[in-house]
């Protein structure tokens, strides 16, 4: 890779030359969850000049089951993924999706997590790409020659249910919960059998993260937002591992530690009835 390192976002322009220069690897990550062959459609019709697709359920997520619905893929497994797709260890890699980056992040968080820095999520997504007056292709793309990425140590933890069970028990770190503020409070649930939150986290609804136009707030009202939300170590949850990444993305983006991912999130913790469930505002 030459040129400037993109670790968090990447503006349009910046994308622009990169796909230009042939200098990157671009994933469309653009997917509906009442509608998991969408995104795939959708990218079909027309995405960004040379981008692969990368499906949720099958590309970026093991099967579901006592992991909760959207499980990680092995590290490894994912890594040959990645490789077939012409990433190497050098490789820029520019996310993107239709919206403000909720799939995307969950591919950025997957390429971080095996060691593998060089990633951004295209700020604003594909609207931003259109709305800059930018070129689209359309049809499948052909795999280029393999990259040679490798699994890598990486600062990005999970956590599993039973660590999950201990902190919301203890207090011993800040749950942050990803998902919008209805869910959050048990109005609503439209996808688990139990409506709620874990007991004591808090809520960060991740659109919370975006200005209206859809592009990130900047790194300095990250960092301040983000830091009132509670004590350090962070953990971040959502529905089933996947919206809680982007939470992760603005805190890195912000300069702050890198929160885990509790990654069965509350498709995990409501399996078993008899966990506490909290419903309401509070954290508690």
């Amino acid at each position: 890779m030459s040129g400037p390192f993109y670790g968090t976002l990447i503006d349009v322009a910046a994308a622009r030359r990169l796909i230009e220069g042939r200098d990157c690897c671009v994933f469309d990550c653009r997917f509906n969850l009442n509608d998991p062959e969408g995104g795939e459609r959708a990218y079909a019709g027309e995405h960004l000049p040379g981008a692969h697709y990368a499906h949720l359920d099958r590309d970026l997520s093991s099967a579901s089951g006592s992991g909760g619905r959207h499980p990680l893929p092995e590290a490894e497994e994912f890594a040959a993924w990645a490789r077939r797709h012409g990433v190497g260890s050098g490789t820029q890699v520019v996310v993107y999706d239709d919206g403000v980056g909720a799939f995307a992040a969950r591919l950025w968080w997957l390429f971080r997590w095996i060691g593998h820095a060089s990633v951004a999520v295209l700020d604003g997504g594909l609207s931003a790409w259109r709305d800059a007056g930018q070129a689209l292709d359309t049809g499948l793309v052909c795999l280029p020659q393999p990259g040679d990425l490798v699994c890598g140590a990486s600062g990005f933890d999970t956590r599993t249910l039973q660590e999950a069970e201990s902190i919301s028990a203890k207090g011993g770190a800040c749950l942050i919960d990803a998902r919008d503020g209805a869910r959050y409070r048990g109005e609503v649930e439209p996808f688990a059998p139990v409506a709620g939150h874990i007991p004591s986290a808090v809520s960060r609804p991740f659109a919370d993260n975006c200005e209206p136009s859809g592009c990130f707030k900047s790194a300095a009202i990250l960092r301040e937002e983000l830091s009132e939300l509670g004590q350090s170590p962070r953990v971040c949850y959502c529905g089933s591992g996947v919206t809680a990444c982007h939470n992760i993305l603005a805190a890195v983006h912000a300069g702050l530690p890198p929160p885990a991912l509790f990654v069965g999130s509350w498709s995990q913790w409501v399996l078993d009835p008899a966990r506490p469930v909290a419903t309401g505002v509070g954290g508690s």
